[in-house]
């Protein structure tokens, strides 16, 4: 279903048409897993394999393929529209080849790329969710109101788009779903707040719901 959806809306008849793919799925890395190894069998031997996650193992993914050179991360940082940042993400067994021609394609689309190693996540989302945690925490705790704390990073420290307004363009169930996945990987200091918890039980997940820490017409 997911090659269906992919081929439907690039235009294509078939995928092997494609140099490199990059999926953008659900941040589940058995999903991811299968979608690769499918795709393995679609693509010519020549074409990357690109993942957008922000927070799963490269190396992982590349697990069980029969090229795992050719799979790369791409994690284009949300907003996308005005952001300026892709990193790319290198797993144990990515070819410098690979990096190359990814890069290029970075800076052909105008955004700026920064190269990690495939570490928990990466850089950017390890260090947005420490900062969007504790957003939720201080609004938790009544510091605050989520507009201010927002404003408190736009115009102090020039941030797009303050942090709990980003949790909602990302999901508050993706956010719930990294930090749980970072927790696990580095330790407490990532543990989801309460308020983040009580809101994704009641299905607050933000933009795509509706409402989160703001109200979405």
């Amino acid at each position: 279903m997911a090659l269906a959806r992919f081929e439907a809306v690039v235009g294509l008849n078939n995928v092997s048409e494609c140099a490199i793919v990059i999926e953008a799925i659900p941040e589940d890395l058995g999903i991811k897993r299968a979608l690769f190894a499918d795709l393995e069998g679609l693509v010519s031997a020549e074409a990357i394999l690109a993942s957008n996650t922000s927070s799963l193992s490269i190396t992982a993914m590349a697990d069980g393929l029969l090229h795992p050179e050719r799979l790369i991360g791409t994690h284009f940082f949300n907003p996308v529209p005005v952001s300026a940042l892709v990193e790319i993400v290198m797993g144990a067994a990515t070819t410098d080849s690979v990096l190359d021609t990814v890069s290029d394609l970075v800076q052909r689309l105008d955004k700026t790329p920064i190269v990690v190693a495939d570490s928990p996540g990466f850089a950017s989302s390890r260090l947005g969710l420490v900062l969007g945690l504790e957003a939720i925490r201080m609004l938790e705790s009544g510091v605050a109101s989520a507009e201010d704390i927002d404003k408190a990073m736009e115009l102090g420290y020039r941030h797009p788009m303050g942090p709990l307004r980003l949790t909602d363009l990302v999901g508050l169930d993706v956010r719930l779903a990294i930090a749980e996945h970072l927790a696990s990987e580095l330790g407490d200091r990532f543990q989801p707040p309460q308020l983040l918890l009580k809101m994704v039980a009641d299905q607050k997940l933000g933009k795509k719901t509706g409402r989160g820490f703001y109200e979405w017409p």
